[in-house]
């Protein structure tokens, strides 16, 4: 019993001292007078990167569309191992000064000329390079819009490891031979309908050994289209919105024929161009002009929703499947109506007045 109550005693001294110690986890949270070193670094770079970018805008001025880079346009730095290059180029030659060893003189400045030489060359494979915005193709809010930009080498030596960069995107790497011209994609995502413009991108390039960066900024006049998402769950359109009582669009009339169509799931067997199909191997169908004809009608105050862009995410979704099917339809927004018709031209100034709605205050 002596040596329990002993046991015992050193047990409650122990957590008593225990208790008397801050554990790491009360140490963790005592707040910090002065921010994180990493943030504050982080923060120091982004200025620094806001301010040069400010001035290469206000020296450079705009671009226009076809840009050709000029020898004092195009920057460059060391990178991380180019700084090590030098560091390493350095300390050999305090080694070769202190020993006077001739053969490490030789390799010294070897390696200091392969430096300079790499220096240069980063350098003049930017210069004269050829940019030209080539456009970008209209996207659904939630998708990335696809900015083409060609880049031609009107040079008679050939580029290496040429790649543009935007925030936050970048294209692939390409080579480019002598007189060649390749169009580089910058996917930028989107969120929201309307015109996107890509105030500035860059091409840069690490050639030969990725020694020295070298850069330059453009600010052309460039800009994307990007339509509402459509709703996944859209209603169907009211029955006053189509007509009744008379047969669909000339796709659906069997009175004279007018032609040939992609062939779509649904279509009769009898209006299959099976002649058509033993020739080519493509499906298609046949179309007849009809005397009657009916149209939908997209109204934009007949959508039962307070919300302006659940209103355009339905009409986007109902041009869809209008266009899918072949369908002619119209649409009416406040400030703007397009006859009932349908084809890609249709779908696309549809879809750009929805793109470019602004409440009918236009």
């Amino acid at each position: 019993s002596l040596r329990r109550s002993r046991v015992i005693a050193s047990n409650l001294r122990a957590a008593r001292a225990s208790a008397a110690r801050p554990s790491f986890a009360s140490m963790s949270s005592i707040p910090w007078l002065f921010p994180e070193t990493r943030s504050f670094l982080t923060s120091i770079r982004q200025r620094t990167r806001d301010r040069v970018r400010a001035y290469a805008r206000k020296r450079q001025g705009h671009d226009p569309a076809t840009t050709t880079l000029r020898p004092g346009r195009v920057y460059i730095l060391p990178t991380g191992v180019g700084l090590v290059f030098g560091l390493m180029a350095f300390a050999m030659l305090l080694g070769s000064m202190n020993y006077n060893n001739n053969l490490s003189f030789v390799l010294t400045f070897l390696l200091i000329g392969i430096g300079f030489v790499a220096m240069h060359q980063c350098q003049r494979n930017l210069v004269g390079l050829e940019l030209t915005y080539a456009g970008a193709e209209p996207v659904f809010a939630g998708q990335a819009i696809r900015y083409r930009i060609a880049a031609t080498n009107t040079s008679k030596s050939a580029r290496y490891g040429i790649r543009l960069y935007a925030p936050d995107t970048c294209s692939e790497i390409h080579d480019l031979q002598p007189g060649e011209s390749k169009v580089f994609i910058l996917p930028v995502p989107t969120e929201k309908r309307g015109e996107v413009a890509l105030e500035r991108f860059g091409v840069r390039t690490l050639f030969p050994f990725e020694l020295f960066r070298s850069w330059a900024w453009l600010h052309m006049d460039i800009g994307g289209l990007v339509y509402p998402a459509p709703a996944e769950e859209a209603p169907q359109p009211p029955p006053t919105m189509a007509a009744k009582g008379h047969r669909q669009h000339d796709a659906r009339g069997e009175e004279d024929f007018a032609g040939l169509r992609k062939y779509h799931v649904g279509d009769s067997p009898r209006h299959v161009a099976w002649k058509a199909y033993a020739r080519s191997g493509q499906m298609l169908s046949k179309q007849f002009a009809g005397a009657d004809t009916s149209s939908q009608w997209f109204d934009f105050n007949d959508i039962e929703s307070h919300d302006i862009e659940e209103r355009l995410s339905i009409l986007t979704s109902w041009i869809i499947n209008a266009d899918r099917t072949m369908e002619d339809y119209g649409l009416r927004i406040p400030g703007a109506e397009f006859s009932p018709a349908h084809g890609e031209a249709h779908r696309r100034r549809c879809l750009e007045k929805l793109a470019l709605f602004d409440g009918g205050n236009s």
